[in-house]
């Protein structure tokens, strides 16, 4: 044993594991490419539910048929949903009629891939079903899972934080809520992980110590515990991490190996890494391995008072998940260690207690909605003085100079606090020695958005916001979780670099064009807006309120269409504007009349890019028009499969002569210039 613990700790063991760690992850995750055995045309589906969430009128499970697929169901009456909370089972059978897709990817850059999330869960297919029909036949642990889940919908208002506490689900939580915790760095309390698992474990000894039960026996009983716990709430990395890391230690400490709780730690990260290589992409298995290694790491620092102790895991747990935070969302709240400090008891010693008591006691839940308003209150409180840091995306260079400073500040030096605020600076201030100018055409869907961004971020401006159009609808369809485009704006935005807007320009007052503008302004600040001369309407007006200045003159924009026209549309703001010697001429949704008036009043002669009008309809891009202005390339906002069959066949046509790109075949399409020189590159879906 003495021999195997020497082995284990020995630097040569840990260098030759973790390069067979890395080798093994690259060869099952990158060299090996996986592939649906499902059909894509797929009408019937047949098999067992994993997981499943009600939102409104929306059913999303995860089914094991072949293997793994996302399901999505739209319920079609009140009866149905509550049939379905009623009746619907973990573990049992369902058979499904509908349609296979592919998952999508991501087709604005640095934002969030669908697809890619799916593959690295093990899934490659989504089906669309439009029937369902269940079984009642399952599994006696199933049946207790969804009979944990029927319990928890019964409680009340408070189910929700029962959800996200002890089975770790935070979708029904509210999305206004959850993006206040977001904003302040404390959601990871709502993740079920180590945290939840060290004070159930640490309780249920306490309790059999009171009782008198037998050590082995009551050690025995908290690890069948743990791992019907882990099962409960689905076997999730974090989870997995901090349910066998007791267990290993207990191991360690019952064999006599006297690892110590790093070697401990890093052996579970093998032995988790050989099961599902996948797991190195999980944000929950990355977070939960790098804040626990760090607060193992410095231990023997985190001393004091409780306060004191607090402050100081608050703040190691902030630098070691400070790297992963920013690659993946740009920004993080400086104030998070001491929101953390805040908030962390309140949860751990109030809230999550409270919650585990509720579920036994459901008639105390008054009790606990008090302890929730305070924590919102609490989190809605600490927003208001939130400090947000913005970092461009970083590179895998940043992350191991960062972790080095990190190492270098273990061993006492200090100063490597200095050295790694210059890293960050450094990288920060990097858009300002990028002497590339940019223009993205983005994938906004049935809409339009434009983003400019000056060489060394001299400005940044952005012609349209896209927008969706919303419908109303009864009280039992309405969804918690609703995507909205914005935030990929906002976050793509974010990764490169912009903070602000030097100019905001909507072309005209519809949804599809500045319907997402309120909300990106609410994070990214606009200094100057322009709209046309028509009447304002509503969103128009909740633009121009925000903004005091409209003398924007760092960059040269002309605008061509200067006519008040009873149809918005041909009041559109026609924008026309060089970066170099490279031509744009932005249509907004101006009709063929316009298209007449410019031509005549303008001499627009090989415009080199053509931001097509109105998405491509018949009613504008006339052939008149385009043989006039003879455009090399052609820009087509549009949405997948819209309900209004644009762009027309007949528009497309009239472009022959120019390459045409469509952000619903080409997503996203950047020009990145210099010096006259341009290339284009899309972000395909």
């Amino acid at each position: 044993m003495q021999r195997l613990r020497i082995i284990l700790q020995s630097k040569k063991f840990i260098v030759i594991s973790l390069i067979f760690a890395c080798i093994y992850i690259l060869i099952f995750t990158k060299w090996i490419t996986y592939e649906s055995k499902i059909a894509e045309d797929t009408t019937t589906l047949t098999g067992n539910i994993l997981s499943y969430t009600i939102d409104g009128n929306k059913l999303s499970m995860q089914v094991k048929a072949e293997e793994k697929v996302q399901v999505t169901y739209y319920i079609n009456s009140l009866e149905e949903k509550n049939y379905l909370k009623e009746n619907i089972l973990i573990g049992s059978k369902v058979v499904l009629e509908g349609s296979v897709s592919s998952p999508y990817q991501n087709t604005i850059p640095n934002t969030f891939n669908y697809a890619k999330y799916l593959y690295n869960n093990k899934i490659y297919r989504v089906f669309n079903a439009s029937k369902i029909v269940l079984s009642d036949k399952t599994d006696l642990l199933s049946n207790i899972k969804t009979s944990f889940m029927h319990k928890i919908e019964e409680i009340g208002d408070s189910s929700a934080y029962l959800y996200a506490l002890i089975l770790g689900e935070v979708d029904y939580i509210d999305n206004d809520v959850y993006k206040e915790y977001q904003a302040n760095g404390t959601t990871h309390l709502f993740a079920v992980s180590g945290m939840h698992i060290s004070a159930l474990a640490l309780f249920l000894q306490a309790f059999f110590k009171k009782l008198k039960i037998n050590e082995h026996i009551g050690e025995i009983i908290i690890v069948l515990f743990l791992f019907f716990y882990m099962f409960l709430v689905g076997f999730t990395p974090s989870v997995l991490r901090g349910g066998l890391l007791y267990i290993f230690l207990l191991l360690n400490r019952k064999s006599n190996l006297k690892l110590n709780t790093i070697n401990a730690l890093y052996l579970l990260f093998l032995f988790l890494i050989i099961i599902n290589p996948f797991y190195i992409y999980n944000l929950g298995f990355i977070y939960s391995f790098l804040t626990s290694f760090g607060l193992i790491l410095f231990s023997k620092k985190i001393t004091g008072n409780y306060l004191v102790k607090l402050i100081k895991i608050s703040a190691i747990a902030f630098l070691f998940s400070f790297p992963v935070t920013i690659y993946n969302f740009y920004e993080i709240n400086l104030l998070t260690i001491l929101n953390n400090v805040i908030i962390v008891p309140l949860v751990t010693v109030i809230l999550f207690p409270l919650t585990l008591i509720t579920f036994i006691i459901p008639f105390i839940e008054p009790i606990l909605k008090i302890g929730i308003q305070v924590l919102e209150w609490t989190s809605n409180f600490l927003n208001l003085f939130e400090i947000n840091l913005v970092v461009p995306k970083i590179n895998f260079i940043f992350i191991i100079i960062y972790y080095f400073f990190v190492y270098m500040i273990y061993k006492n030096h200090l100063k490597y606090f200095a050295f790694m605020f210059f890293l960050v600076i450094t990288y920060k201030l990097l858009p300002y020695l990028n002497s590339n100018s940019y223009v993205y055409f983005l994938d906004v869907g049935q809409g339009d958005s434009t983003l400019i961004i000056g060489e060394n971020l001299k400005y940044a401006i952005m012609i349209d916001t896209g927008g969706k159009i919303t419908y109303e609808t009864e009280e039992w369809e309405t969804r918690n979780k609703v995507y909205d485009g914005s935030s990929n704006i906002i976050i793509f935005l974010k990764s490169k670099g912009i903070t602000k807007l030097d100019l905001l320009i909507a072309t005209h007052g519809d949804m599809d064009h500045i319907g997402y503008a309120n909300k990106i302004m609410e994070e990214i600040k606009v200094k100057n807006v322009w709209i046309n001369k028509n009447q304002i309407n509503e969103l128009e007006s909740q633009i121009i309120s925000k903004v005091d200045t409209n003398d924007f003159n760092k960059f040269e924009i002309i605008n061509l269409n200067n006519q008040i026209k009873e149809d918005e549309n041909d009041s559109s703001l026609v924008l026309y504007f060089k970066i170099n010697h490279l031509s744009f001429l932005i249509m907004g949704d101006a009709g063929i009349e316009v298209e007449k008036e410019i031509i005549k009043e303008y001499n627009l002669k090989n415009i080199q890019v053509l931001k097509v009008g109105h998405h491509g309809s018949k009613t504008s891009t006339s052939l008149e028009f385009i043989e006039e202005i003879k455009p090399t390339y052609s820009i087509i906002s549009v949405g997948k499969n819209n309900r209004y069959g644009h762009p027309n066949k007949e528009v497309l046509e009239n472009l022959a002569n120019s390459k045409i790109y469509r952000t619903d075949e080409d997503g996203t399409i950047m020009f990145q210039i210099k010096k006259g020189k341009f290339k284009i590159k899309t972000y395909s879906p």
